[in-house]
């Protein structure tokens, strides 16, 4: 199975890495906020915007810490494996079992190409 990391980066302002290991990378997705849905409420999803970063380095499953280059720090929200449903060029669908999260997310490409939207789906 593959494995996944949600990270805290408080640089340059706050937000969270969601990254996905594919081959000897991570493909990695800024969000606002974490995919996080209370479940005392009646939602069962979220949608969110996404910022496609460069690839990170495999190590970022485990680090926790100062970032180089006076970056912040990074803390571990949440980790887990995957399983890849579907991938192409603009779309990416898998099931998520974490520590935190357990459900499915679609990342799909908009018109930037950079800008990606996230839907999350818990299995409650």
């Amino acid at each position: 199975m593959q494995q996944y990391v949600i990270l805290r980066h408080d640089h340059p302002e706050l937000h969270w890495d969601l990254m996905l290991e594919e081959g000897d990378v991570l493909k990695t997705w800024r969000l606002p906020q974490p995919p996080e849905i209370d479940p005392a409420s009646n939602e069962t999803s979220l949608d969110l915007t996404a910022e496609a970063l460069p690839d990170h380095r495999l190590v970022y499953l485990e680090y926790e810490g100062p970032v180089s280059g006076d970056r912040g720090e990074v803390s571990r929200w949440d980790r887990g494996t995957f399983t890849l449903l579907e991938r192409s060029e603009d779309q990416l669908v898998a099931l998520l079992t974490g520590e935190e999260l357990a459900g499915r997310i679609t990342l799909k490409k908009q018109d930037s190409e950079n800008r990606w939207s996230l839907n999350y789906t818990a299995f409650f």
